[in-house]
């Protein structure tokens, strides 16, 4: 069961580990600067804490989140929300990062910029990818056992060679939001790798290895889930830990960093690997960052559409895996920058509603909580994001003075005091129900 576990947490690792994994940390090392530790505290919190707890919890139930959203909250919400959240780490955000981030950092600088250089990249990209995803019963082989230790064994390369090559701090005053609040600044940026929304989908695929597996009894499962997780958090911790330090070392020009339109995390990485590797490490950079991304690309193309498939069956799962990556291919070729910069509103919006999902989840397993309260509490997490970003992308004064005088709002947590308020609520409130699932054994599919 223990061989299981890491065999599966491998697998899963790979697909979390992309686009926004690479780019974020060395980002934050950098700006961080003298406030590293709370940054980077903040960033683990948001970006493997919540991220491991979420699939473990969701892979405990045999019917994932939606099983869980469906008996504590609404089946009309669970749906709304995961669609809205399978849209955000599929086509119309996460899997066009993933080609885009691999295009600008790794290939850009061998192929020089220009749309079509862009379109050819990405068609052949996601036309791999696709081969891929549409055999879901082959993942465990071809990512978890191939690809993931490659792309993995390239980063650690990267990452020593950097530590040891660049031994001091940058910069000694943090910059931007980093210097105001730290640990708030890497809890939101925690957001962007959208692991906790991945997290979400990727349980579906962790439940589906593992019914083709003959557990021996309800034990030997949750040991291998338990196994899994605690896998994924460490290599992602770890290579998290290693981008951010080198950020935080790599001396960055001034007219670099202060330049908006400069992706500093993918600056880090392809002048470390060309300092470090002279003109191999551009060939170097660019398989390293292509197949940390695909890997995510693949997992969450084959997540996403089984999602669909499984609610909407009148399409079949290969036409939604065709029409996903057809789509995130158009979207790819806007460009890495546009697309975060699109997705940041919808994050700040989902990613509270998520958390609160999984905190109720985590305490239900213990306590009895109200149903009603659980409604309010999700309400309010809702209500909260969404004044957050009236004010951040309406420019609504009204809604950011509401939002600055909750409590936390300096740490971008402003949603977090209503939504304890409301979980309090839930232990008193009538209508409880126990929130304990047992795990589905099976025998493994024939495939």
């Amino acid at each position: 069961m223990f061989k299981n576990g890491l065999q599966i947490g491998l697998m899963l690792f790979g697909m979390f580990f992309g686009a926004g994994n690479l780019i974020f940390p060395p980002t934050l090392g950098f700006q961080s600067a003298s406030q590293f530790t709370p940054a980077i505290l903040g960033f683990l919190l948001s970006g493997i804490g919540m991220p491991v707890i979420a699939l473990i919890i969701g892979t405990f139930n045999p019917g994932g989140f939606r099983a869980e959203m469906n008996r504590k909250i609404a089946p009309a919400f669970s749906l709304l929300l995961l669609v809205l959240i399978y849209l955000s780490i599929g086509p119309l955000m996460a899997i066009p990062r993933t080609a885009a981030t691999s295009f600008s950092i790794g290939v850009l600088p061998i192929s020089g910029d220009g749309a079509l250089p862009l379109a050819i990249f990405t068609l052949l990209y996601f036309a791999f990818a696709w081969w891929l995803a549409i055999t879901p019963s082959k993942l465990l082989p071809r990512l978890g056992k191939i690809l993931t230790p490659l792309f993995a064994l390239l980063i650690i390369v990267l990452m020593i060679a950097g530590l040891f090559t660049y031994t001091s701090t940058a910069i000694s005053t943090p910059l931007g939001k980093y210097a105001i609040s730290a640990f708030g600044t890497g809890f939101i940026e925690g957001y962007n790798t959208m692991d906790t929304l991945a997290s979400f989908a990727f349980c579906i695929l962790a439940l589906n290895e593992m019914r083709r597996i003959p557990f021996a009894s309800t034990k030997a499962y949750y040991v291998s889930v338990w196994m899994a997780g605690l896998a994924v958090a460490i290599l992602m911790g770890s290579l998290y830990l290693g981008l951010a330090l080198l950020g935080n070392h790599f001396p960055i020009p001034p007219q670099i960093y202060g330049d908006a339109h400069i992706n500093l995390g993918a600056f880090v990485l392809a002048e470390t690997s060309l300092a470090l590797f002279g003109n191999i490490g551009m060939w170097f950079l660019a398989i390293m960052v292509t197949l940390t991304c695909f890997t995510t690309t693949v997992g969450l193309i084959a997540a996403v559409s089984a999602f669909f498939y499984e609610e909407f069956p009148a399409i079949s799962y290969r036409k939604y895996a065709t029409g996903i990556s057809i789509i995130s291919l158009l979207l790819a070729n806007l460009g890495l920058n546009q697309i975060i910069k699109v997705s940041l509103p919808i994050l700040l919006f989902v990613y509270p509603l998520a958390i609160t999902i999984v905190m109720l989840t985590i305490l239900n397993k213990f306590v009895r909580l109200s149903r009603p309260g659980m409604r309010l509490t999700v309400g309010l997490a809702a209500l909260v994001s969404a004044l957050s970003i009236l004010h951040q992308f309406a420019g609504l004064a009204w809604a950011g003075n509401i939002v600055a005088a909750l409590p936390l709002a300096d740490s971008s947590l402003a949603w977090l005091t209503p939504v304890l308020v409301g979980m309090a609520l839930s232990l008193i409130l009538p209508g409880r129900i126990s929130g304990d699932t047992a795990p589905i054994l099976e025998q493994p599919h024939k495939n």
